[in-house]
């Protein structure tokens, strides 16, 4: 398994990230755990629409008799599927709950031990004391918080592990079935939708537990359209590795796709996850050509889009055939496309972004953005 110790290149962002306390540092995204009906399933949905390759698996023939797990990998981001083999468990309560959805968030750590410590000394809750998990090629120690609604963070150090994924684990392969890579490369940030009253809470919670910063905030007079708006405030970790934006509802005239989420989802969890790519054009011509759908925008959002940007490397009619958006900051421009949701409720949804030296979040693009999606709720009939 690769390591994440890269997740995003480093330079100096002193002004940005120096404000973190930091005293709880992590080295990357370690891997992303979704709770699905039918792990085997979504496992191939992963591989042949985003290029996932498969990595590890856990079930019956690895001893375990209550889960099933497949691990798929892209570059740097691991993902984990997980389904229950029988009923009445905490997953299928998971899954008949919330539908298909992300758990856990794992986060490499130097120190699993130290990190679960100095996290419960703050105030976090324990989902998982530290275990200690051992097999022929080495120890990986894991400890867990629970976070924002039934979503956890665990934090893993393998720095004494050269297996394939996990203790537990075997190596999955599928060379008759590999769909090449779309050249997606590591998690930029993860979403998360919180109740109204409850984005500041949870700001805190990043601050005072994990020793994140606030980088940026969002008001509803920045994220809105004539009918609905949300508030979003994006927590950093020191080294800029870990983003974490986190989306309440706002008040407006009729339901925001927050208040969508919360009420599809039951309660709250991670909206959307970012994933980056060098090459964008490449990836989402890839992504439409394998089935993923994208919001649509209209053709008026790319009128005069060059004087409302700047000069960018990438052929305009290009961008517009794709849907996908432009938007720059004082230190460049990234572009950006958000898919539909990837299940039957209107939840979860991936962010495909490239970075040309931007370091923001398409403030710019948020009207066109949140419009979109007021399109697709209309036609759910959920607006």
């Amino acid at each position: 398994m690769k390591q994440n110790k890269m997740d995003l290149p480093i330079k100096k962002h002193a002004k940005t990230f120096g404000k973190a306390k930091d005293f709880l540092p992590l080295i990357g995204t370690d891997f992303i755990e979704l709770y699905v009906g039918n792990a085997l399933q979504a496992a191939y949905y992963y591989k042949a629409a985003f290029g996932f390759q498969s990595l590890a698996y856990a079930g019956l023939s690895t001893g375990n008799r209550d889960t099933e797990s497949y691990v798929v990998v892209q570059d740097k981001i691991n993902l984990v599927l997980t389904s229950p083999l029988k009923s009445k468990t905490k997953i299928g309560q998971h899954i008949d709950r919330h539908g298909d959805g992300i758990k856990v968030i794992a986060l490499t750590v130097e120190d699993a031990v130290e990190a679960y410590t100095l996290a419960m000394e703050k105030g976090a809750v324990s989902y998982l004391a530290p275990l200690i998990k051992k097999d022929e090629y080495g120890v990986v120690v894991q400890s867990g918080i629970y976070t924002y609604g039934d979503t956890v963070h665990l934090f893993i150090e393998r720095k004494d592990y050269s297996g394939t994924f996990l203790p537990g684990f075997i190596a999955w392969e599928t060379p008759e079935f590999a769909p090449h890579e779309i050249g997606l490369q590591y998690i930029d940030h993860m979403v998360g939708n919180v109740q109204l009253g409850r984005m500041n809470t949870w700001v805190k919670f990043y601050e005072e537990v994990m020793g994140f910063t606030n980088i940026i905030s969002f008001d509803d007079k920045d994220i809105s359209t004539a009918y609905t708006a949300l508030m979003s405030k994006v927590v950093s970790s020191g080294n800029g590795r870990i983003k974490f934006p986190i989306n309440e509802p706002a008040k407006g005239l009729k339901r925001s796709q927050v208040d969508e989420y919360l009420d599809f989802y039951e309660g709250e969890g991670v909206q959307h996850i970012a994933v980056s790519t060098q090459d964008i054009l490449t990836t989402v011509k890839q992504l439409r050509k394998r089935g993923v759908r994208f919001l649509e925008v209209p053709a008026s959002y790319y009128e005069d889009l060059s004087n409302r940007i700047g000069p960018i490397e990438e052929d305009l009619e290009q961008l517009q055939a794709l849907g996908i958006l432009v938007d720059r900051d004082e230190e460049g421009y990234l572009l950006q496309i958000f898919t539909q949701p990837v299940q039957p409720r209107p939840t979860l949804f991936f962010e495909i972004i490239q970075r040309k030296g931007a370091r923001s979040f398409g403030k710019g693009n948020f009207k066109a953005l949140f419009e979109a999606i007021e399109r697709e709720q209309a036609i759910r009939g959920t607006l």
